[in-house]
């Protein structure tokens, strides 16, 4: 994977080192790319430092806060990009939010405003990022790459509205696919079997979702997040070059199963 050597890379959605972005920006680092990391500015004190600290193995070049949900940090953060790199070759969006409680209970008590967050964030925040970034990511002749689940297609036990989300988000990726390809520039999704992260955490009984997924998978065991990195890596590099607008299932062959 050399020709990953010194591409710039965007790394959104770093929580903790469970997080499937935490292992994918490993991965690329590993593979000589440049990192920019986002972190969420929630105002606490020593956010800011506790990130650097939990991401200093990453030797990351820049680390810029991002909010999808206020307006204009989008664009700030391109700003910053653009005068700093003037390029883009891979942009990871990982982010994804929803209220607890719309996750569970009975999908027709979805509030409006639990299902407007849970879009606006999970979704609309790749389209905002990618319009953003595009001048970046044309001249880069860059990849774009979002993690979903199974969710979106398929009925998960509790998780009802970040399923819809992930149904538009997978949407998402083929209208971008189209419009983009002909500027060079590569959208797709990485749908993941469950994983213990933090956003996992939200989801009840998920060791139950896990142990299922792991039961009725042909590897009768489940992924790991470094799977998945090592998957979006391959849709970094120049190897993927054919490859847009697809969902590719890093879930141990779980889609399968019927």
């Amino acid at each position: 994977m050399e020709d990953l050597k010194d591409k710039r890379a965007l790394i959104t959605g770093i929580a903790n080192k469970r997080s499937i972005a935490f292992a994918v920006a490993e991965d690329l680092a590993r593979y000589g790319a440049r990192l920019a990391l986002t972190y969420l500015p929630l105002g606490r004190p020593g956010e800011l430092e506790k990130f650097q600290a939990l991401t200093e193995p990453l030797h990351p070049e820049l680390v810029l806060p991002l909010d999808v949900a206020e307006p204009g940090s989008a664009q700030a953060l391109a700003a910053e990009l653009q005068g700093r790199w003037g390029r883009l070759d891979f942009l990871l969006h990982a982010i994804a939010s929803a209220k607890r409680e719309e996750l569970g209970g009975r999908t027709s008590d979805i509030s409006a405003d639990g299902f407007l967050l849970a879009q606006q964030v999970s979704s609309y925040s790749l389209i905002e990022l990618v319009r953003e970034t595009r001048a970046l990511l044309t001249a880069g002749q860059g990849s774009v790459v979002t993690l979903t689940y199974i969710g979106s297609e398929r009925v998960a036990p509790n998780y009802n509205v970040m399923g819809m989300a992930k149904a538009s988000l997978e949407s998402a990726v083929r209208y971008l696919a189209m419009e983009l390809g002909q500027e060079g520039v590569r959208v797709n999704a990485v749908s993941a079997g469950p994983i213990r992260t933090l956003s996992a955490s939200g989801v009840r009984d998920f060791l139950d979702l896990m142990h299922n997924a792991a039961a009725l998978n042909a590897f009768k065991r489940n992924i790991t997040a470094a799977e998945v990195a090592h998957t979006a890596a391959f849709l970094a590099s120049d190897l993927s070059s054919g490859i847009t607008g697809q969902v590719l299932y890093v879930d141990g062959g779980f889609n399968i199963a019927g």
